[in-house]
């Protein structure tokens, strides 16, 4: 039966290999199967290959012609013919088999009388098998259709499994590459997917019948043609709702189209009213008119007799009446214009006043026929006009009888400034008559001059034409302070004259009016652009006054091209749309470079304006490229303006929030990966921090500052795009343990929600694991970062989610219960897996869990147990190396640097200042040493003393040592007397032991260590050699005592090799012992020895850091006291002195501690 099932699989593969043409992969397989005797199986590749349809005889023959004949060739046909005799004989075997099998088969079935299908047995099945099998394979393998994707893929795979299990390996690796289109190592998780999956396949074939198997078939191919019908349904729906919303968009343009015609229709109705009465007010002034010009008539006739009498008097007024005359022509000229021009207009909307025109024109005649008559015979023009003083003057003198002309002149001609209308030909009537022809033909010659001047409208472009010419050689008179007064005739100016060229000289003049404007000219000068803008409109707007702007984007006066900045914000919504996102968005990259810090901020502010007039999205990756620019920027107020303006914008236009954070927490691990390591030793902890540079620290600082700005938009993400309706019943705004039980089932997804904690943090993790120690402003960041997303997310996001994953991240257990099963391994991922991990961990994660997420001031409690367990247990376990101890030590100083954390770490090290565990003490020590530097007098005197005098009386050497070094901690940090007062008390204590280990220890935390760290004054060269010999004195002293080699490497090493860098401050036969003494401590290897020494150490590479001004023996209280220091250190290296001698010896390392030295006249009288 095995070998039955054998050649059934192997037939499968061929058949698939075949179909599906993979030809080398087959043609491998055969020579595999030939190879390893399994003839009967290769019976078909055989076939196939030697079939001339497939492979033409002439081509193989020509490929055959390629070799010369040998007795290779010859040997291998007789090994085919051989074969193909083995084959035959094997078909010939498996013939006769067949015929036995059916006619036992034929033998069963006659002696069978019940039906087959109501004793179902293994053996029936094994027996009907070959049947069944037979059956199945009469079905045309191609009425299943061709393969689909998928079932090629796991058919591929399938094949790929039984080649390997089967041991064809070559065949497979030839599968291998002709398989191009799928990656066989890795098989999708489908249904197919199982192991060894051909067998499984072939014996559900096996079990199943042709009508079942045809059955399924259908239904497939049924299921396949709904899916497709319900995706042409789909798509069919989605055009009818597109075409549905797009009708209703087409309706509702139509209904304010309709209401705009309608609400026109109604002006225009208004319109017409309106012109109909002014059309009706014109024929009651023009009637008024006919009846003046007819009261003048008989006035002129009347008048006429008296001309004789009065001519005399007439001819001496003439002279007088001309100016007159020439006022009254001009003001009534223009008004007749006006008045003919309305005329115009309402003639073109009613047609009625066409009769008043031909009304008009026959009384002109009339007046003209009457002029003649009087023997005026030029031709006058219309615009001329009557001087009323003339015609009262002849009445007025003659005859006192005739009624006035004034009494039926109407108002319009007595004030022509008022009137409507004029008379055409009234305006010599007075003196037809009295002149002879001459003067009435030179009166009429200066009526036509007077005609002729410019009408209105040549009248204000003159004064535009004058305001032009005179405003530049106006404005450099005008004081810097008033120029901008002159803002309003340079606008009026530039708005209303006709050149260009004009134009653009006065454009350059408003942007040049002041030479260097402050923030208030700047200012009005814009706004007097914003206004020119908006009347001018876009065209003249972007040909006339931006380029003329933009002139100063080069100006050597930044505030000139603060000017540019802000026009690229304020004057773009007065140009196209084009324009703005391609001309203005360049001029501000180019703004972005400037030198001038101010200008570049102007650029940030104004390219937050500008983000809301874009039309477009395509200019999107430029402008946040553009941002993180200026984000980086050195200076801190354009990142300011950046952050708190720029990015916003930025945000609230392009609405991508989701690339932001992508990006900037790239930029953010970039920056610090980039750095070169601490160390080049491959698998130590400095090899994976980084050596920050400045930028890269700024550059950090800034993007974590952004990370904090970008939370409140995170977290409004989070709550718009919840999948659980319960969260508006929750607080609005914080996440509810019910919401976060909903999202651990892990049936919906959240992206927006889960970016915070799986790759925020986990981002944040990476850095702080690369950022060494030092980094305490950086570390800061972090800290403030997680403690705004904890207040933002509410305390049950803290507990169940921010708080396992810190856990997790330093190597504890915690309860993932309200995690999603599918980032369960990510988080689980953040385990430290080797040693080195683990101490970066404590390194960098262990102060964010303290400070960031513990420090929480809803979880003093849980910290201060949490930190109780943590400084118990590494006092406590022996195992833990003091590498361990330290770093933990860090981390609790780095939680000192928040003050109100002040009070729970006391309270902890107090219990383990009065524990018993040796440990535990030491650690305490440890601990208050390094927060010296966050505390202040007050405390250091409540707080730290009591515990170090605790410590420092505690019979344990190793806690006593660990108290010293603490005490000179305080020492150098404060300098109040009490607090000195009490630690000389206990440094005399120390003393008084008589240990020489503990004398070491106070002279290196009071003395040695100051004096590296404190410059003395280098003015007074006396002064200064009596201070070197003082220490080289002291030096030789300690030279004679057995030093330990961290003591001689730490600090008498160095402490030469800073003496002898001033030769001038030494003497010759002490720099000669100096020399010997540095040469037989370092071995002869002084000077590399000291390089290292001083890189290690920090210390200063010039004897100035020792004696240089405002130093430690610098200073005027111990100035006086050079041989001090020696003696001290010499009692300090015999230590069976005399009692006096320690006595002396005491009291002058607490006047050292003091700083008030003795000179050296009471030093030499003491000794």
């Amino acid at each position: 039966m095995m070998d039955v099932e054998r050649s059934s699989l192997c037939n499968c593969v061929v058949n698939f290999l075949l179909e599906e043409n993979y030809l080398l992969t087959a043609f491998e397989l055969l020579h595999e199967l030939l190879d390893d005797g399994r003839d009967a199986q290769a019976i078909r590749l055989k076939e196939f290959f030697s079939d001339p349809s497939h492979f033409p005889p002439d081509q193989i023959s020509r490929y055959n012609s390629l070799r010369v004949l040998d007795p290779q060739s010859l040997l291998e046909e007789k090994e085919a013919i051989e074969e193909k005799l083995a084959l035959s004989d094997y078909e010939l075997r498996l013939a006769q088999e067949d015929i036995v099998k059916l006619k036992t088969e034929l033998q069963r079935k006659e002696d069978l009388t019940q039906d087959k299908s109501s004793e179902p047995s293994v053996s029936n099945h094994v027996n009907h098998a070959p049947e069944i099998h037979r059956q199945m394979r009469d079905a045309p393998f191609s009425d299943l259709g061709p393969l689909k994707a998928n079932e090629r893929k796991d058919l591929n795979c399938a094949v790929k499994e039984y080649l390997l299990i089967a041991g064809y390996r070559l065949t497979a690796m030839t599968f291998y590459e002709e398989v191009t289109d799928q990656n066989l190592d890795i098989w999708e998780n489908s249904p197919a997917s199982v192991p060894d999956a051909l067998r499984h396949y072939y014996y559900q074939y096996l079990s199943s019948t042709s009508e079942a198997a045809e059955e399924k078939i259908s239904m497939i191919r049924e299921n396949d043609s709904l899916k497709e019908a319900n995706e042409s349904l789909n798509h069919e729906k989605l055009c009818l709702m597109k075409n549905k919303e797009l009708a209703e968009g087409q309706i509702n343009a139509l209904t304010k189209s309709l209401e705009a015609t309608q609400k026109d229709l109604k002006d225009k109705e208004t319109l017409t009213q309106d012109l109909k009465q002014a059309l009706e007010n014109q024929r009651k002034e023009l009637n008024d008119c006919r009846a003046e010009i007819t009261s003048l008539k008989m006035h002129i006739e009347g008048s006429s007799s008296l001309q004789n009498p009065v001519a005399a008097k007439l001819d001496s007024t003439q002279s007088q009446a001309i100016e007159s005359y020439k006022e009254e022509i001009k003001s009534l000229q223009m008004e007749i214009e006006r008045l003919k021009a309305e005329k115009t207009n309402i003639s073109d909307l009613v047609d009625s006043s066409c009769g008043d025109k031909e009304s008009i024109q026959t009384e002109e005649k009339v007046v003209e026929m009457d002029e003649n008559r009087t023997q005026i015979s030029h031709h006058i023009e219309p615009a001329e006009v009557v001087d009323s003083n003339t015609l009262v003057m002849p009445v007025q003198t003659f005859d006192n009888s005739t009624p006035k002309p004034e009494e039926n002149l109407p108002e319009s001609i007595m004030n022509p400034s008022n009137s409507t209308d004029g008379f055409p030909d009234g305006r010599n009537l007075s003196q037809q008559e009295e002149k002879p022809p001459s003067e009435d033909r030179r009166l009429h010659l200066n009526s036509e001059n007077l005609g002729s001047e410019p009408v209105p409208e040549n009248m204000g472009l003159a004064t535009i034409q004058i305001l032009a010419d005179a405003l530049p050689k106006i404005v450099p008179y005008v004081l810097i302070n008033h120029r901008e007064e002159l803002l309003p005739l340079i606008m009026c100016a530039i708005e209303r004259h006709p050149d260009s060229s004009t134009r653009d000289s006065l454009t350059h003049t408003l942007f040049n009016l002041i030479k260097r404007p402050d923030e208030q000219q700047r200012r009005i000068i814009m706004d007097a652009c914003v206004s020119l803008a908006k009347n001018v409109g876009e065209m003249r707007t972007e040909t006339e006054l931006l380029p003329q702007c933009w002139e100063q984007i080069n100006h050597t006066y930044e505030e000139r091209r603060l000017l540019v900045a802000q026009s690229c914000g304020e004057l773009a919504e007065f140009v196209r749309p084009e324009i703005r996102d391609s001309l203005i968005l360049s001029i501000v990259q180019q703004l972005i470079e400037d030198p001038a810090t101010v200008v570049r901020e102007a650029a940030a502010h104004n390219l937050a304006l500008l983000l809301p007039l874009f039309p477009l999205m395509d200019k999107y990756f430029k402008v946040e490229e553009l941002m993180f620019q200026l984000a980086c920027d050195p200076s801190g107020m354009v990142v300011e303006t950046t952050l708190k303006e720029l990015l916003p914008a930025i945000i609230n236009w392009g609405n991508k929030l989701d690339h932001i954070l992508r990006v900037l927490l790239s930029h953010i691990l970039g920056s610090a990966q980039r750095c070169p390591p601490l160390s080049g030793v491959e698998g130590s902890v400095e090899s994976h921090l980084r050596v920050l540079g400045e930028q890269e620290r700024w550059n950090l600082d800034v993007s974590l500052r952004m990370l904090a700005k970008l939370l409140p938009f995170i977290h409004q993400k989070a709550i718009e795009t919840c999948p659980f309706s319960s969260v508006s019943e929750s607080n609005g705004t914080l996440l509810s343990s019910s919401i976060l039980e909903l999202y651990a089932g892990g049936h919906v997804e959240w992206p927006a929600f889960e970016w915070v904690h799986v790759d925020c943090f986990s981002g944040l993790l990476q850095l702080a694991c690369l950022l060494p120690q030092k980094e305490d402003n950086l570390r800061n960041r972090i800290t403030k970062f997680l403690l705004a997303v904890s207040e933002c997310f509410g305390d049950s996001y803290l507990i169940h989610i921010m708080l396992p994953v810190f856990l997790i991240a330093i190597g504890d257990d915690a309860d993932l219960t309200f995690f999603p099963p599918n980032i369960h391994s990510r988080i689980k991922g953040l385990r430290p897996r080797t040693t080195v991990a683990e101490r970066l961990a404590i390194l960098g994660v262990l102060p964010l869990l303290l400070a960031g997420v513990l420090g929480s001031p809803g979880k003093r409690q849980q910290l201060a147990d949490y930190l109780r367990k943590l400084l118990l247990e590494s006092a406590m376990k022996e195992s833990r190396s003091t590498t361990h101890n330290m770093d933990i030590v860090n981390a609790v100083r780095f939680l000192c640097t928040f003050e109100e954390h002040h009070g729970m770490i006391f309270n902890i090290l107090w219990e383990m200042v009065v524990s018993s565990n040796i440990e535990m003490k030491i650690s305490a020590a440890n601990i208050l040493k390094v927060i010296v530097l966050y505390i202040d007098a007050k405390v250091a005197s409540t707080h730290v003393l009591p515990a170090l005098i605790t410590l420092g009386s505690d019979q344990n050497l190793n806690v006593k040592y660990a108290s010293i070094d603490a005490f000179g901690a305080v020492a150098q940090h404060f300098k109040n007397d009490m607090i000195v007062d009490k630690i000389r008390v206990q440094m005399d204590a120390f003393l008084e032991d008589g240990s020489l280990e503990a004398t070491i220890a106070v002279v290196r935390s009071l003395l040695i260590f100051q004096l590296t760290n404190t410059p003395v004054s280098s003015t007074d060269v006396m002064r200064r050699r009596q201070r070197a010999n003082a220490f080289c004195e002291a030096i030789c002293a300690l030279d004679a005592t057995d030093l330990s080699a961290n003591s001689i490497r730490d600090f008498l090493l160095p402490t030469i090799q800073n003496l002898l860098k001033d030769p001038d401050a030494l003497d010759p036969a002490h720099k000669e012992a100096l020399e010997i003494i540095l040469k037989e401590r370092s071995g002869g290897t002084f000077e590399a020895l000291s390089k290292v020494m001083g890189a290690h150490l920090g210390i200063a590479s010039s004897v100035t850091s020792f004696f240089g001004e405002g130093g430690l023996l610098g200073k005027k209280e111990i100035s006086e006291s050079p041989t001090e220091p020696v003696e001290a250190l010499q009692f300090a290296a015999s230590p069976a002195a005399a009692e006096d001698t320690r006595f002396m010896r005491i009291m002058r390392v607490t006047d050292m501690l003091r700083g008030k030295g003795k000179n050296p006249e009471e030093t030499h009288q003491n000794q």
